[in-house]
């Protein structure tokens, strides 16, 4: 008993500080791709680097002007994006179709799959939740709850064909998300062509208007809508769905090495087309939150072929860097609505060009998947071993 009280004490520290150097290595991964981005203003502002010809004669000049630069946009990005209730409820806004989405990827990546269909899983639950939106009118609530429901089954369906052609024929989970990502995509564009999806009265590719019971509620004057509230239970529920049922454990043995999960009696097939259609549900949701959720002028945004945006995608990035855990997804989904958020006060304010906050996106997941970078630029991260304490079978003395 003592030596197996010892083993689990020293399992529990190692896992504690495992957890607590990868939380140190992202955290200064985001510090890192923010001080790579400050070079990179710098060295794209031609008034700057123009003041370094005095570099030697009155460095004041070049060094006031670079941290002027750097300093006014990062302001200027912090007041976009948390500077206030505005602000942060549009963080929150930009930030829930991304943890969504997010989570289906992770999801995906506990498997041992890697989902790169979101963004087609996520056009499809637009197109459903949008149809829905548009179709069934006056109706109080039942229309948003009937769109968001549809939305996910869409996502569901789509996500769970690709896991049933991996499951029953082997295909390749990245080359089928891939193409079906196309289908997506054209099925949305030829729809909008369509009497059934295109608005009365008009001959370009938009949808109706979505009625207005089955937009997501939101506080008055603000962004903050259902849909951040949904993206947080789902998270709840995706951690529960990992580390407190039977099928989540199935999905992680998978994800670990599905021949031993066989072995174990696990049907891998099962789990697999499972797996993806949890993920493809969740990426439904963010399409339905796309499709039902408030513009800044408080209406829903009509349904067009470029609604959807790249959320499929940047949701890659999103359960990168948050390690494929429910609360990093958060976490990392929060960050990059901020960082969407506070781009269009950056470019207007400092100057900045807005697609800096997608190189600091790219910046931040480079150094993410890159650990050992970070470990050798912070060598206090690098991990030492956890010992026990000496038992019997070390020479310790028997109590």
């Amino acid at each position: 008993m003592p030596e197996a009280a010892t083993t689990s004490s020293a399992s529990t520290r190692s896992r504690l500080s495992g957890t607590l150097t990868e939380a140190a290595t992202t955290l200064i991964a985001i510090v890192l791709a923010f001080a790579v981005g400050a070079v990179l203003m710098i060295v794209s502002d031609p008034a700057v680097i123009g003041q370094y010809a005095y570099l030697f004669t009155a460095p004041q000049l070049p060094l006031g002007a670079s941290w002027a630069k750097v300093s006014g946009a990062y302001a200027a990005l912090f007041a976009g994006s948390l500077g206030g209730l505005g602000p942060l409820t549009e963080t929150t806004a930009q930030a829930a179709p991304l943890i969504c989405a997010g989570l289906g990827v992770a999801i995906a990546f506990r498997a041992g799959l890697f989902n790169i269909g979101a963004q087609g899983q996520a056009i499809v639950g637009s197109i459903v939740a949008a149809w829905v939106g548009f179709s069934i009118t006056g109706v109080w609530y039942l229309s948003l709850l009937l769109a968001i429901v549809g939305g996910i089954l869409a996502g569901a369906v789509w996500g769970g064909l690709a896991g049933w052609l991996k499951a029953r024929f082997g295909a390749h989970e990245v080359i089928v998300t891939i193409m079906l990502n196309y289908i997506a995509a054209g099925l949305l564009a030829w729809l909008l062509t369509t009497t059934a999806f295109q608005r009365p009265g008009r001959t370009d590719p938009i949808a109706p208007v979505i009625d207005w019971f089955a937009t997501m509620p939101r506080i008055e004057g603000t962004r903050l809508h259902l849909g951040f509230i949904l993206a947080l239970i789902a998270a709840a529920a995706c951690w529960w769905l990992l580390d407190r049922s039977t099928l989540g454990y199935a999905i992680r043995a998978v994800g670990a090495n599905p021949n031993a999960a066989a072995t174990g009696g696990i049907s891998v097939p099962r789990v697999i087309i499972a797996a993806m259609a949890i993920a493809g549900g969740l990426a439904g949701l963010a399409g339905a939150q796309a499709a039902l959720g408030p513009a800044a002028g408080g209406t829903a945004v009509p349904l067009t072929a470029g609604l959807v945006g790249s959320i499929g995608f940047d949701a890659i990035t999103v359960a990168l860097l948050g390690r494929s855990r429910p609360l990093g997804v958060v976490l990392a989904g929060l960050l990059f609505g901020a960082l969407k958020a506070g781009g269009l006060a950056m470019q207007s304010v400092a100057q900045t060009p807005l697609t800096l906050t997608i190189v600091l996106q790219a910046l931040i997941v480079l150094f993410v998947a890159a650990p050992a970078l970070v470990r050798k630029i912070a060598p206090f991260l690098r991990r030492r071993p956890v010992r026990a304490p000496a038992g019997p079978a070390q020479g310790g003395a028997l109590s």
